[in-house]
């Protein structure tokens, strides 16, 4: 069906500014234009969407135009947003990102301010969201995952690679003895991330003790969320270091294991749309983004 959208938009303008002139001032057209889109709408639809003329109680619609208006109206607005939101996406300043909440939340949005710094020009926004597959087709210029890639259907670049080991609050680390070794770990609750690649399991057939339980305690949805729970005393969790370092840093968290750790290489990567130019603001953003993992953070 093909649908007069001019007709449409004149009828939409029409109903929002309630009259005809009001809406020719709005379209930038002669009101006889404006009339004359009403009565093809009329003739294509077979019914009249306008009353006839009641004295000074202006414009009126029918039953049916009212429908038909606020429909139009809604529509034509949610064009108008989405073509605002592409026009903004597209500007050469404007870079999106997408990856994880943890990777965005301790890893990512705390450089940014670095990125602001040597690179003014650039507007970055953030996307979280775990399983992105269409970069382009959601406005995304990269995305940062986390695990065993290259994926099919995107373009790959390592990134960085990472190291597990576990952690603990300072007050849990004192009540249980301060922990110096991996048996250390048999009886205490064990904290889960649901990250396959972090898992109890890979470190039991690392480190040991063989006789680990990895299957007891309690599970939660993202590596912030164990982080924010160990941090609390709620038990022992296997903590990416890239993720935990400014904890462990700062003494929020303990590293009991010094030195043990299971090496996860590479853990992250810069994801790119398969097809097509990078955008140069992205361009910038790789680059700065490789720069990042060469600083001289705390050692594994």
């Amino acid at each position: 069906m093909k649908l007069p959208l001019n007709a449409l938009r004149a009828f939409a303008t029409v109903y929002a500014q309630g009259g005809v002139r009001a809406a020719a001032r709005e379209l930038g057209i002669a009101h006889s234009s404006v009339s004359r889109h009403l009565m093809e709408l009329d003739a294509w639809l077979g019914i009249a969407l306008i009353n006839p003329s009641v004295g000074r109680r202006g414009i009126t619609f029918t039953s049916q135009g009212e429908v038909l208006g606020k429909a139009a109206l809604a529509g034509f607005r949610d064009i108008e947003h989405a073509v605002a939101m592409l026009r903004e996406s597209k500007s050469r300043r404007s870079v999106t990102i997408a990856t994880t909440p943890s990777f965005a939340a301790r890893w990512l949005l705390p450089r940014l301010p670095r990125l602001e710094q040597s690179h003014p020009q650039l507007e970055v926004s953030l996307l979280v969201d775990q399983k992105l597959d269409d970069l382009a087709n959601a406005g995304v210029d990269l995305a940062i995952r986390m695990g065993r890639g290259p994926w099919p259907d995107v373009r790959c670049v390592p990134l960085m690679d990472d190291t597990l080991y576990p952690v603990m609050s300072p007050g849990l680390f004192e009540d249980s003895g301060r922990p110096d070794q991996p048996a250390d770990l048999l009886g205490m609750r064990l904290l889960h991330d649901r990250d396959p690649h972090a898992s109890w399991e890979t470190w039991r057939r690392a480190q040991g003790p063989e006789s680990l339980d990895v299957r007891a305690g309690p599970r939660f949805a993202s590596s912030d969320l164990v982080l924010r729970a160990a941090a609390q005393s709620q038990g022992v969790a296997l903590a990416r270091h890239r993720l935990a370092l400014d904890e462990v840093v700062s003494g929020a968290l303990v590293r009991p294991f010094k030195g043990l750790g299971v090496t996860l290489t590479p853990a992250y990567w810069i994801v790119l749309p398969r097809q097509g130019p990078i955008r140069p603001g992205a361009a910038v953003i790789v680059e700065w983004l490789k720069q990042q993992t060469q600083r001289n953070d705390p050692s594994f």
